[in-house]
Parts: structure tokens; sequence; C-alpha cells
């Protein structure tokens, strides 16, 4: 026979819980308490005596009731009637540097907005899609035909994008190209032009490191929020979304936070120098280091993308292999796999890698150089391509036979959109 080890044994004496003891000693303790408060009185403090007055003492204005009772014809304290009778001083004018930071606001604000973008996420429960806000971040109008320029990392992934300007005024946004290797985007917004504000231009190439610098975004989604600093360094080089770097970044010391990107950084005349981009911080807030594109880089990167929706490169038309192969030949440089017949590529010679009947492979043309600078990456070669145009001749430093070779070369469009 079994016993059920979840009821009392009947054979067995019971004795009272323990929980229940403790139960009945707490209310007795408590009622000792309350009977304690209610009948024995509190000894009586001694009454405070106030010490004499000096000739030079100010007269206390009295006790908390005394100020309590005062009606509106009492007499009020000295102090009272002191501040009723000393208006506050004119304001004077403003220095001349705070006149030209408010002009500049003034000046730029309406043309930087406030983008919000949603994604689409089904509900677990009732399998329904629903659109929930994704992030928010901010852009610049680029002309009067609704154009804006933000971070490509501010609309990825985005369902839906909604632009809301310096008036409040709320539109919806269509992609019109992205450069996820420049970390650039462009929307279109169909506002009137009348609405529309626009940035003048500046350059980054004679920019100087110590000059003012002035950032406007929507840090935390806090709208149109200016911040003043000073560019700390130039021709930094960052990694973009894509996994290529951007050159010749600005640093600034202007305080840049989660939801500026994708805002102008201005120098001091109102100009667009560099687009906010990056910061670095352990915690995700301003630290004093952050990184704006340079306004060089988005002049002819932002038209090829309202023109094609992607940039067109100058470029040669090969075919690389991946860096890692180069790194197991211990050699530094961009292998060429492939030259494209007809192309100005094969006119200059590249040989390209080949194959025999035997599957013996003969490795092509290694680029080490462009121009004597050296290549070691695919990215360093795209790299020095952009700083020249269509058209123009460049020299390749090759690797052929362990020999080194140098070969001119005519720079063609490439459309590879990176």
């Amino acid at each position: 026979m079994t016993r059920d080890i979840f009821r009392p044994d009947p054979s067995s004496p019971t004795r009272p819980a323990l929980s229940h003891r403790v139960l009945v000693l707490c209310v007795l303790v408590l009622s000792v308490v309350v009977l304690w408060q209610r009948f024995v009185p509190a000894p009586a403090l001694p009454p405070a005596t106030e010490p004499p007055l000096d000739s030079g003492q100010r007269q206390p204005l009295g006790t908390a009731g005394e100020r309590q009772s005062l009606g509106a014809d009492d007499e009020p304290g000295p102090r009272a009637a002191a501040m009723r009778e000393t208006p506050p001083g004119p304001r004077g004018d403003l220095a001349a540097e705070e006149r030209a930071t408010i002009a500049l606001f003034a000046a730029a604000s309406p043309a930087v907005v406030h983008i919000t973008t949603h994604g689409l996420e089904r509900d677990f429960f009732t399998l329904n899609v629903m659109r929930v806000p994704q992030g928010t971040g901010t852009g610049f109008l680029w002309d009067r035909q609704g154009h804006v320029v933000t971070n490509f990392h501010v609309i990825r992934n985005a369902d839906s994008v909604q632009v809301a300007l310096a008036d409040r005024s709320s539109w919806s946004a269509v992609l019109v190209g992205v450069a996820a290797d420049k970390d650039m985007a462009v929307l279109k917004i169909d506002a009137p032009a009348e609405r529309l504000g626009q940035l003048p231009l500046g350059t980054s190439q004679d920019l100087q490191v110590g000059q003012k610098a002035f950032a406007i975004g929507n840090p935390f989604g806090l709208d149109h929020t200016l911040t003043t600093g000073v560019i700390s360094a130039l021709g930094r080089e960052i990694e973009s979304v894509g996994g290529r770097s951007i050159s010749d970044v600005i640093q600034t010391d202007a305080a840049i936070n989660p939801g500026n990107s994708g805002g102008p950084l201005l120098d001091s005349l109102g100009r667009l120098i560099g687009m906010t981009t990056a910061i670095v911080s352990p915690s995700g807030a301003h630290a004093g280091i952050g990184f704006a594109i340079p306004v060089d880089t988005i002049r002819w990167v932002a038209p090829d993308l309202i023109a094609h929706g992607k940039i067109l490169r100058p470029g040669l038309a090969i075919a690389v292999a991946p860096d890692n192969w180069t790194r197991r030949l211990r050699v530094a440089g961009v292998l060429v796999l492939a030259v494209k017949s007809g192309s100005s590529a094969e006119a200059a010679g590249l040989r390209p890698t080949s194959r025999d009947r035997r599957g013996n492979v003969f490795l092509g043309d290694i680029i080490v150089a462009v121009n004597q600078k050296p290549v070691r990456s695919t990215n360093d070669l795209l790299t020095v391509f952009e700083r020249h145009q269509a058209g123009d001749e460049v020299t390749l430093t090759v690797l052929r036979d362990d020999q080194s070779v140098e070969i001119r070369a005519r720079l063609e469009l490439s459309t590879d959109g990176g």
C-alpha cells in the first residue's frame, strides 16, 4: 500500500503550521504600535528662541503660517518690494558671431528635412501585414524639383519614406537612386517649388583644420537642431555600407548623434561642405568624433543618381580576381581575369588570365600602380579611377611574367552602380 505524499498521515499528530504562528505574532506587534501612538502623548518640544537682531541684520518675513496669512493688502517684505521695483535691464546687442550664426541657421534650415522610414511586419497572431516605424534621419534638398540627398543607411530596407519639411508639411518620397559604396541615396518628393529651400554648394578640397563647422539635423528625432564645432581633421577614410572605403572624409567635433545622419555640414558662410554620416563612440552617442562625406564627392554622385539611378564610374572594361587570390600569391595588386573584346583595355594590350587545353593556368597582368600611385586592392584601383574622368589616359604599372611593364590605357564609363 502506497502513501500519498501530498496528504498528511492521519495516524501522525497534527500541530499548527509555522506560518500561522508568524502571522499571529505580526498582528500582535502591529496592534501594540497603533495603541502606543494613539494613547501615549509625544513629549513637548521647548519653544524656539530667536536671537536678538543686530543693527545690520534684516528682519525675517515671519513663520510659514504668517507668510501664508498675508493678504493682498498686507505689506510685502523688503526683498519682494525690491524685485517689483527693479525691472530687467535691456538685452543689448548680440555679438557679431552670434548674429552670424543666427543668420546662417535661418537661411539654411528651410533646406533641411526630417526623414522617417517605415517597414512591413507580419502580426504574430493575426498574420496581418502592418506598417511600423523603422527609424529617423536627416536629409537636405538638392534642387527645386524636390530631390533630397541623404545617407543610404538612413533609408536602407525601408518600405516607405516620409519627408517633413521645415514648415511641418509631410510628403511621401520615392527612391530615385542609391550608391551604397558612397553611403548616399537620392529621394524625390512632389512638393511645390516655393516650399523648397536650397543650400549653396561649397568645396571641400580647400578646407582647413580649425575652421568652423555647423551641423543641422534631427538627433534622436529632435528636428532642426544646430550644433557647432570645428573641422578636426581632413583626409580620413571610413568604410561604407557596401564594404568599400570612402576617402577624403571630413572629421569634425560638432555634435553628431543618431538621427543626424544625412544632414548638411556647413562652413561659416552657410555653404554645404559635407554630409554627416558616421560617428566614433563607445556608447552610440556623441563623443566628439564625427565624419562627413565631402561635398566634392556629393557634387558628382548626386547628379549621377538623379540621371541614372546609379553612379557612372570611369574605369576599364576588365574583370578582376578577388583580393584574397593575390594575397595567396603573395602579391600586392589586382589580378586581371578577363578583358572585354573591343574595349580600350584590349586596345592597350592588357593580358587576361588564361588556361590551355591541359588545364594549366597562366596568370594575367597584375596591376600594381596607376600613375605611380600604388594599388594593393580592388578598392584602391576604383578609388584611383574615381579621381579621373572618362576619356582620360592613365599609366598602368603591371606585373607580367615577373617583369614590371607600363601600359597606357584610356578610361571608359563603367555602369556597375556601386
